[in-house]
């Protein structure tokens, strides 16, 4: 191992030889400025793997907070909500309760959020669903297997069965949120959809479908089949888990 990779600690070292003198390790400031140099320089260089999680928020925080050390409010994070996942996923009201953070702050963790939601969804649109599960269901965990209270959400697809729209129809509270068979098959309808697939979150982390699931789910299919529209399937999101109505025989 070279002299240069033993002493950085950069796996990479053309990696670390490709950014500008000003940044590299030798180069930097003292201070908190330079802490942050050396955190974009090892990420730069490493990749995500090269920084710790609290690191990657103190990162996320940089532009939002620039006069402020986000160490400390990085640590915060992760002390409150356990890992980064929870923190980036975590309610605006809960994480206004760091103190510190403030909107700014809210508003960087929220876009990294949605910037990873947008990327998820981008590997379903334009795809036929069905064929691209895998994909579905990474997008759907990254919707919704945080959610604090229970949200019912339509796919509605093509006759190609590709993602039309991805539509919340309904929130309720922790173990209940209300459906009306009606207004699912009316959507479909205007955005003239020739199939759907039913998803919902339960909060607890455990998919397993309730009596109520299993009655709601035939009174849509009933409400879909008069009108030639095909529920393809109905999906419960949990914590890293999910459940398909079609796979468990269930519809």
């Amino acid at each position: 191992m070279s002299k240069n990779r033993a002493t950085t600690g950069f796996a990479d070292v053309s990696l670390l030889d490709s950014l500008s003198p000003e940044i590299r390790p030798g180069r930097l400031a003292v201070g908190t400025d330079g802490h942050r140099a050396r955190l974009r320089a090892r990420f730069l260089a490493g990749g995500p793997e090269a920084v710790a999680e609290h690191e990657l928020i103190e990162m996320v925080l940089f532009l939002a907070l620039p006069r402020r050390d986000t160490k400390p409010i990085a640590r915060a994070l992760l002390a409150r909500f356990g890992s980064y996942a929870n923190v980036i996923s975590a309610s605006v009201p809960d994480l206004l309760t760091v103190e510190g953070l403030g909107e700014a702050g809210v508003s960087a963790l929220k876009i990294v959020q949605a910037s990873a939601q947008r990327l998820t969804k981008a590997e379903v649109l334009y795809r036929p669903v069905l064929s691209n599960w895998d994909r579905l269901m990474e997008y759907l965990q990254a919707v919704l297997a945080r959610e604090k209270i229970e949200q019912f959400r339509v796919l509605f697809l093509d006759n190609r069965n590709r993602l039309l729209a991805d539509e919340a129809q309904s929130t309720g509270t922790v173990n209940h949120t209300p459906v009306y068979p009606r207004e699912v098959v009316k959507r479909a309808l205007e955005l003239h959809a020739t199939a759907i697939i039913l998803v919902h979150n339960h909060p607890s982390g455990d998919p397993s479908p309730s009596d109520d699931d299993i009655v709601m789910t035939r009174d849509i299919k009933h409400a879909a089949n008069a009108l030639s529209i095909v529920l393809h399937d109905h999906v419960i999101v949990g914590n890293g888990r999910w459940l398909s109505f079609r796979k468990a025989g269930l519809l």
